[in-house]
């Protein structure tokens, strides 16, 4: 978690200059579009959406189907079990938002955003990779079900594959909401305090320090007395030092490519 500004209340005075940001278009295809509805709604991102900085849009993946049981899966060459997404909709899909020829094999236009592919095959999402994705203004998302994409999705429509960790989940859904979170509030003023997410875990390659709010004296365990100094030299030396223990402690791969120090 970061160290995220909270103002004294929704559309305060804090808010006002950062609604002058430019803002992020978000497009994700899915068949489950009700997921959507609520948790990007709310907190920060439901902010950054009432002040124009982000533009979502949800979109039903079965609006570019054609058949009248607008079927968007099917059963894999070869036989085994589960499904596979099918190419034409997802194809047809992008295209259509992003006002572009139909892909072939002869070769098409670059596409102007990236179109990121969930998948447990993908890069895994980290702060820098997150970073990367924010610094576009316009992102789509393809959230997948059953056994994946057809190949031909991940060859030729998809620009970035991306998965969460070592795991399967039933859906893409999730994944692509907390990936959304992640990217947005990376976005200028979208966190009302800028330098926020410059001290975020990972955002310096370390995990974050120790947080401490009042009361200084909690049923006798006590706030480090660095952190009441007053001392902002001290407090930010205490701060570093606690960083890097903590990373060293709990994820010491993290150290492995800083200067001056040692793989793991």
């Amino acid at each position: 978690m970061g160290e995220e500004y909270r103002g004294s209340g929704e559309g305060d005075a804090t808010d006002a200059p950062a609604a002058q940001a430019p803002g992020m278009r978000i497009d994700v295809l899915t068949v489950l579009p009700a997921m959507f509805v609520g948790p990007l709604d709310h907190s920060i991102i439901g902010r950054a959406r009432t002040r124009g900085l982000l533009d979502l849009r949800v979109h039903d993946l079965r609006d570019w189907t054609h058949d009248r049981h607008r079927t968007t899966d099917d059963y894999a060459f070869g036989g085994g079990g589960g499904m596979v997404m099918k190419p034409e909709p997802l194809f047809e899909a992008v295209e259509d938002l992003l006002g572009i020829a139909p892909r072939s094999p002869e070769g098409g236009e670059p596409l102007p955003c990236p179109v990121v592919m969930m998948t447990p095959q993908g890069r895994r999402l980290d702060h820098a990779f997150a970073q990367e994705l924010s610094r576009y203004d316009q992102l789509i998302f393809l959230a997948g079900h059953y056994e994946g994409f057809d190949e031909r999705v991940r060859q030729h429509l998809a620009t970035h594959e991306l998965s969460l960790g070592d795991f399967v989940v039933t859906g893409g859904e999730i994944p692509v909401m907390l990936t959304i979170d992640a990217v947005v509030r990376l976005r200028p003023g979208v966190v009302g305090l800028a330098s926020a997410t410059e001290t975020d875990s990972f955002a310096a390659g370390l995990l974050e320090h120790p947080q401490y709010t009042r009361p200084a004296d909690f049923r006798g365990w006590m706030v480090p007395e660095q952190l009441l100094s007053g001392h902002h030299a001290q407090v930010a030396r205490w701060r570093a030092e606690q960083s890097l223990a903590r990373t060293a402690e709990r994820r010491p791969d993290l150290l492995a490519g800083r200067p001056g120090r040692q793989g793991s």
